[in-house]
Protein backbone atom coordinates (compact mmCIF):
# COMPACT_ATOMS: atom_id res chain seq x y z
CA UNK A 1 0.00 0.00 0.00
CA UNK A 2 1.42 3.03 -1.29
CA UNK A 3 0.71 6.75 -1.83
CA UNK A 4 -0.86 6.28 -5.06
CA UNK A 5 -4.67 6.14 -5.35
CA UNK A 6 -6.29 3.26 -6.47
CA UNK A 7 -9.83 2.74 -8.36
CA UNK A 8 -12.44 1.03 -7.27
CA UNK A 9 -15.56 1.10 -5.00
CA UNK A 10 -16.82 0.86 -1.94
CA UNK A 11 -19.91 -0.53 0.12
CA UNK A 12 -21.77 -0.78 3.66
CA UNK A 13 -22.42 -1.15 5.67
CA UNK A 14 -19.64 0.96 7.02
CA UNK A 15 -17.52 0.10 10.50
CA UNK A 16 -14.31 2.48 10.72
CA UNK A 17 -12.55 1.72 14.41
CA UNK A 18 -11.91 -1.73 15.04
CA UNK A 19 -8.59 -3.35 16.58
CA UNK A 20 -6.45 -6.66 16.42
CA UNK A 21 -3.43 -7.40 18.25
CA UNK A 22 -0.92 -5.50 16.82
CA UNK A 23 -2.38 -2.99 19.44
CA UNK A 24 -4.67 -3.82 22.68
CA UNK A 25 -7.36 -6.03 20.75
CA UNK A 26 -7.10 -9.39 21.47
CA UNK A 27 -7.44 -11.27 17.80
CA UNK A 28 -4.58 -11.16 14.26
CA UNK A 29 -5.58 -8.42 12.10
CA UNK A 30 -7.00 -11.27 9.92
CA UNK A 31 -9.32 -12.71 12.37
CA UNK A 32 -10.72 -9.02 12.72
CA UNK A 33 -12.01 -9.15 9.90
CA UNK A 34 -13.35 -12.23 9.57
CA UNK A 35 -15.47 -10.86 12.44
CA UNK A 36 -16.26 -8.00 10.79
CA UNK A 37 -17.45 -10.13 7.71
CA UNK A 38 -19.30 -12.19 9.78
CA UNK A 39 -21.61 -9.22 11.21
CA UNK A 40 -22.47 -7.93 8.21
CA UNK A 41 -19.65 -5.50 7.23
CA UNK A 42 -18.46 -4.42 3.80
CA UNK A 43 -16.22 -1.88 4.49
CA UNK A 44 -13.98 -1.58 7.64
CA UNK A 45 -11.33 0.71 9.14
CA UNK A 46 -8.26 -1.43 11.28
CA UNK A 47 -6.87 1.40 13.33
CA UNK A 48 -4.59 0.13 15.84
CA UNK A 49 -3.26 2.42 18.25
CA UNK A 50 -0.21 4.28 17.28
CA UNK A 51 1.04 1.59 14.65
CA UNK A 52 0.55 0.23 11.18
CA UNK A 53 1.59 -3.13 11.70
CA UNK A 54 -1.89 -5.15 10.81
CA UNK A 55 -2.42 -2.98 7.53
CA UNK A 56 -0.89 -6.15 5.47
CA UNK A 57 -2.63 -8.82 6.71
CA UNK A 58 -6.21 -6.77 6.95
CA UNK A 59 -5.66 -6.07 3.15
CA UNK A 60 -5.41 -9.21 2.24
CA UNK A 61 -8.03 -10.89 4.67
CA UNK A 62 -10.74 -7.94 3.16
CA UNK A 63 -9.60 -8.94 -0.62
CA UNK A 64 -10.26 -12.72 0.40
CA UNK A 65 -13.40 -11.46 1.73
CA UNK A 66 -14.79 -9.18 -0.97
CA UNK A 67 -14.42 -6.16 1.75
CA UNK A 68 -13.15 -2.79 1.70
CA UNK A 69 -10.28 -1.93 3.67
CA UNK A 70 -9.51 2.14 4.92
CA UNK A 71 -6.07 1.65 6.92
CA UNK A 72 -6.35 3.59 10.08
CA UNK A 73 -4.67 4.45 12.78
CA UNK A 74 -5.48 5.53 16.26
CA UNK A 75 -3.38 8.31 17.16
CA UNK A 76 -2.69 9.13 21.07
CA UNK A 77 -3.01 13.00 21.86
CA UNK A 78 -3.55 14.37 25.43
CA UNK A 79 -5.25 17.77 25.68
CA UNK A 80 -4.89 19.65 29.39
CA UNK A 81 -5.68 16.22 31.55
CA UNK A 82 -7.84 14.38 29.17
CA UNK A 83 -6.56 11.64 26.86
CA UNK A 84 -7.95 12.51 23.34
CA UNK A 85 -7.48 9.90 20.58
CA UNK A 86 -7.45 10.53 16.67
CA UNK A 87 -8.64 8.16 13.89
CA UNK A 88 -6.49 8.33 11.52
CA UNK A 89 -7.33 7.56 8.04
CA UNK A 90 -5.74 6.66 4.33
CA UNK A 91 -2.19 8.83 5.51
CA UNK A 92 0.75 7.78 4.00
CA UNK A 93 2.76 5.67 6.86
CA UNK A 94 6.24 6.16 5.89
CA UNK A 95 5.54 9.82 5.91
CA UNK A 96 8.83 10.84 8.38
CA UNK A 97 7.35 13.04 11.06
CA UNK A 98 4.33 10.95 11.76
CA UNK A 99 6.30 7.90 12.04
CA UNK A 100 8.73 9.66 14.16
CA UNK A 101 5.73 10.44 16.55
CA UNK A 102 4.05 7.12 16.49
CA UNK A 103 7.57 5.63 17.66
CA UNK A 104 8.10 8.32 20.52
CA UNK A 105 4.62 7.53 21.92
CA UNK A 106 4.71 3.54 21.66
CA UNK A 107 8.26 4.09 22.92
CA UNK A 108 7.14 5.61 25.84
CA UNK A 109 4.03 3.32 25.97
CA UNK A 110 6.36 0.68 26.84
CA UNK A 111 8.79 2.47 29.38
CA UNK A 112 5.27 3.54 31.29
CA UNK A 113 3.91 -0.40 31.32
CA UNK A 114 7.14 -1.37 32.60
CA UNK A 115 6.81 1.39 35.33
CA UNK A 116 2.85 0.78 36.25
CA UNK A 117 4.05 -3.11 36.39
CA UNK A 118 6.64 -2.31 38.81
CA UNK A 119 4.44 -0.29 40.86
CA UNK A 120 1.71 -3.08 41.16
CA UNK A 121 4.63 -6.01 41.70
CA UNK A 122 4.99 -3.99 45.57
CA UNK A 123 1.44 -5.65 45.80
CA UNK A 124 1.44 -8.09 43.60
CA UNK A 125 3.35 -11.17 42.67
CA UNK A 126 2.92 -9.43 38.62
CA UNK A 127 6.65 -9.40 36.65
CA UNK A 128 7.18 -7.63 32.89
CA UNK A 129 7.83 -11.12 32.06
CA UNK A 130 3.96 -11.58 32.58
CA UNK A 131 2.90 -8.81 30.55
CA UNK A 132 5.33 -9.79 28.12
CA UNK A 133 3.47 -13.16 27.32
CA UNK A 134 0.58 -11.28 26.84
CA UNK A 135 1.87 -9.54 23.58
CA UNK A 136 2.76 -9.96 20.23
CA UNK A 137 6.27 -8.92 18.84
CA UNK A 138 6.20 -5.74 17.49
CA UNK A 139 2.11 -4.50 19.12
CA UNK A 140 1.76 -1.34 21.08
CA UNK A 141 2.20 -2.28 24.98
CA UNK A 142 -0.07 -0.90 27.54
CA UNK A 143 -2.26 -0.92 29.90
CA UNK A 144 -4.88 -3.70 28.33
CA UNK A 145 -1.49 -6.04 28.50
CA UNK A 146 -0.97 -5.45 32.04
CA UNK A 147 -4.87 -6.36 32.69
CA UNK A 148 -4.43 -9.63 29.97
CA UNK A 149 -1.85 -10.31 32.91
CA UNK A 150 -3.58 -9.85 36.06
CA UNK A 151 -6.61 -12.08 34.25
CA UNK A 152 -3.93 -15.11 33.36
CA UNK A 153 -2.26 -15.11 37.00
CA UNK A 154 -5.74 -14.81 38.55
CA UNK A 155 -5.65 -11.51 40.05
CA UNK A 156 -8.87 -10.48 38.31
CA UNK A 157 -11.69 -11.98 36.24
CA UNK A 158 -11.38 -9.82 33.01
CA UNK A 159 -10.15 -6.59 31.68
CA UNK A 160 -13.31 -4.37 33.34
CA UNK A 161 -12.54 -5.86 36.86
CA UNK A 162 -8.97 -4.80 36.23
CA UNK A 163 -9.51 -1.62 35.17
CA UNK A 164 -12.38 -0.82 37.64
CA UNK A 165 -9.57 -1.99 40.03
CA UNK A 166 -5.65 -2.94 40.46
CA UNK A 167 -5.37 -0.30 37.29
CA UNK A 168 -7.45 2.37 38.41
CA UNK A 169 -6.04 5.45 38.80
CA UNK A 170 -7.53 5.44 43.04
CA UNK A 171 -5.08 2.54 43.15
CA UNK A 172 -2.19 4.61 42.73
CA UNK A 173 -0.52 2.64 40.09
CA UNK A 174 -1.31 5.18 37.04
CA UNK A 175 1.94 6.43 35.16
CA UNK A 176 1.09 8.83 31.98
CA UNK A 177 2.81 8.23 28.98
CA UNK A 178 3.55 10.60 25.89
CA UNK A 179 1.46 11.93 24.03
CA UNK A 180 1.36 15.16 21.18
CA UNK A 181 -1.78 17.45 21.97
CA UNK A 182 -4.28 17.01 19.29
CA UNK A 183 -3.38 20.00 17.69
CA UNK A 184 -0.08 19.01 16.93
CA UNK A 185 -1.74 14.91 15.98
CA UNK A 186 -4.44 16.18 14.15
CA UNK A 187 -1.90 18.43 11.68
CA UNK A 188 0.23 15.40 11.54
CA UNK A 189 -2.08 13.67 9.68
CA UNK A 190 -3.21 15.98 7.56
CA UNK A 191 0.46 16.66 6.30
CA UNK A 192 0.84 12.68 6.00
CA UNK A 193 -2.47 13.38 3.26
CA UNK A 194 -4.92 11.42 5.94
CA UNK A 195 -8.19 12.58 7.45
CA UNK A 196 -8.33 12.86 11.04
CA UNK A 197 -11.69 12.07 13.19
CA UNK A 198 -11.96 13.09 15.99
CA UNK A 199 -12.66 9.34 18.32
CA UNK A 200 -15.07 8.88 20.82
CA UNK A 201 -15.29 12.52 21.73
CA UNK A 202 -18.08 12.90 24.26
CA UNK A 203 -17.38 10.34 26.68
CA UNK A 204 -18.39 10.07 30.63
CA UNK A 205 -16.13 11.15 33.19
CA UNK A 206 -12.92 13.05 33.90
CA UNK A 207 -12.06 12.56 29.81
CA UNK A 208 -15.33 14.69 28.94
CA UNK A 209 -15.94 16.33 25.81
CA UNK A 210 -13.82 19.10 25.20
CA UNK A 211 -15.06 23.00 25.17
CA UNK A 212 -16.90 23.77 21.41
CA UNK A 213 -13.76 26.74 21.08
CA UNK A 214 -11.36 23.76 21.46
CA UNK A 215 -13.13 21.61 19.49
CA UNK A 216 -13.35 24.56 16.73
CA UNK A 217 -9.76 25.26 16.66
CA UNK A 218 -8.98 21.29 15.77
CA UNK A 219 -11.35 22.22 12.93
CA UNK A 220 -9.49 25.17 12.18
CA UNK A 221 -5.99 22.93 12.18
CA UNK A 222 -7.64 20.50 10.15
CA UNK A 223 -9.78 17.96 11.80
CA UNK A 224 -12.27 16.47 9.11
CA UNK A 225 -14.60 15.11 11.76
CA UNK A 226 -16.52 13.13 15.05
CA UNK A 227 -16.95 10.06 15.78
CA UNK A 228 -20.52 10.24 16.82
CA UNK A 229 -21.81 6.47 16.92
CA UNK A 230 -19.90 5.09 19.30
CA UNK A 231 -21.25 3.74 22.86
CA UNK A 232 -18.99 5.81 25.26
CA UNK A 233 -20.56 8.59 23.70
CA UNK A 234 -23.22 10.84 26.37
CA UNK A 235 -26.56 11.75 24.69
CA UNK A 236 -26.29 14.84 25.55
CA UNK A 237 -22.33 15.08 23.80
CA UNK A 238 -24.10 13.41 20.88
CA UNK A 239 -26.25 16.09 20.44
CA UNK A 240 -23.75 19.30 20.72
CA UNK A 241 -21.39 17.00 18.37
CA UNK A 242 -23.97 16.64 15.78
CA UNK A 243 -25.17 20.22 15.64
CA UNK A 244 -21.54 21.36 15.81
CA UNK A 245 -20.77 19.16 12.75
CA UNK A 246 -23.51 20.43 10.46
CA UNK A 247 -22.88 24.24 11.31
CA UNK A 248 -19.36 23.40 10.23
CA UNK A 249 -19.93 20.88 7.72
CA UNK A 250 -18.17 17.86 9.13
CA UNK A 251 -17.96 14.21 8.75
CA UNK A 252 -19.62 12.45 11.35
CA UNK A 253 -19.10 8.36 11.53
CA UNK A 254 -20.27 5.55 13.88
CA UNK A 255 -18.33 2.87 14.98
CA UNK A 256 -18.07 0.02 17.17
CA UNK A 257 -14.21 0.34 18.47
CA UNK A 258 -14.38 -3.32 18.66
CA UNK A 259 -11.49 -5.57 20.60
CA UNK A 260 -12.46 -8.59 20.48
CA UNK A 261 -12.64 -10.11 23.91
CA UNK A 262 -10.67 -7.40 25.20
CA UNK A 263 -14.50 -5.37 25.47
CA UNK A 264 -17.64 -6.34 25.44
CA UNK A 265 -18.41 -4.26 21.86
CA UNK A 266 -18.86 -6.36 18.61
CA UNK A 267 -18.39 -5.07 14.79
CA UNK A 268 -21.19 -3.11 13.66
CA UNK A 269 -23.02 -1.59 16.62
CA UNK A 270 -22.52 1.61 15.13
CA UNK A 271 -21.83 2.06 11.50
CA UNK A 272 -21.00 5.02 9.14
CA UNK A 273 -22.93 6.25 6.20
CA UNK A 274 -21.56 5.43 2.69
CA UNK A 275 -21.28 8.82 2.48
CA UNK A 276 -19.31 9.80 5.14
CA UNK A 277 -16.61 6.72 4.12
CA UNK A 278 -16.82 8.78 0.09
CA UNK A 279 -15.73 12.04 1.67
CA UNK A 280 -12.74 10.36 4.07
CA UNK A 281 -11.74 8.72 0.67
CA UNK A 282 -11.80 11.87 -1.19
CA UNK A 283 -9.93 14.28 1.16
CA UNK A 284 -6.95 11.94 1.56
CA UNK A 285 -4.22 11.09 -0.47
CA UNK A 286 -1.58 9.71 1.70
CA UNK A 287 -2.61 5.78 0.78
CA UNK A 288 -4.72 3.75 -0.87
CA UNK A 289 -8.06 1.64 0.18
CA UNK A 290 -7.98 -1.81 -0.68
CA UNK A 291 -11.08 -2.23 -2.58
CA UNK A 292 -12.78 -5.15 -3.29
Amino acid sequence: MGSVRAEGSFSGPSDLHLHSLRSDGTEPPAAVVHAAHRHGLRTIALTDHDTTAGWAEAAEATASLGMTLLPGMELSARHEWRTVHVLAYLFDPDHAELRAEMERIRADRLGRAERIVRSIAREYDLSWDDVLAQTQVGATVGRPHIADALIARGFVRDRAEAFDGILHPRRGHFVPHYAPDPFTAVELVVAAGGVPVLAHPAPHGRERMMDERTLRDLVRHGLAGFEIGHRENTEDGKAALASLAAALDLIVTGSSDYHGHGKPNQPGENTTSDAAVARIIAGAHGTAPVFA
